[in-house]
């Protein structure tokens, strides 16, 4: 059984999570500039098992499009292109930032770390995946496999 990796994309900055092997536990990976994304991605499957891929799905607070959407999505349908063997997945991301930066607040960062615009990113991304990891869509995809 390979990881699950989260991408919380952005049009400067994209975070990456992945789970354990067991894919009980998530964790912030990195946060890598989106033009090199690409690149970091093929090394990253290259090295390691990956079975999933979940794409934050950019939306307004009402489920509308956000301004990123379309280029999630193209990151999505390119991700499925370069890895067939390996299920791309859209999922909600709506207020993995704010509940990022709570959780910032929560643990004590200081504010000076808190500004620091990779670590929200790569924290966005391990909110994404737990979120994942405990929704209904992985638990139809685990049983029927």
């Amino acid at each position: 059984m390979g990881r699950i990796m989260a991408i919380d994309y952005g049009t400067k900055r994209t975070g990456i999570a992945v789970s354990d092997p067991a894919r009980i536990i998530a964790g912030g990976l990195d946060t890598i500039p989106t033009s090199g994304l690409m690149t970091w991605i093929d090394k990253y499957m290259a090295a390691e098992e990956v079975d999933i891929i979940v794409v934050g799905r950019p939306v307004q607070s009402d489920g509308s499009p956000s301004d990123t959407f379309a280029a999630a999505q193209a990151l999505a349908d390119k991700l499925v292109h370069n890895f067939p063997k390996v299920s791309v997945v859209m999922f909600d991301e709506r207020f993995t930032s704010v509940l990022a930066h709570r959780a910032m607040l929560d643990g004590g960062m200081k504010r000076m770390q808190r500004r620091d615009k990779a670590a929200v990113d790569r924290i966005s991304a391990t909110i994404l995946l737990q979120g994942f990891m405990e929704s209904r869509m992985y638990e139809e995809m685990k049983n029927n496999k």
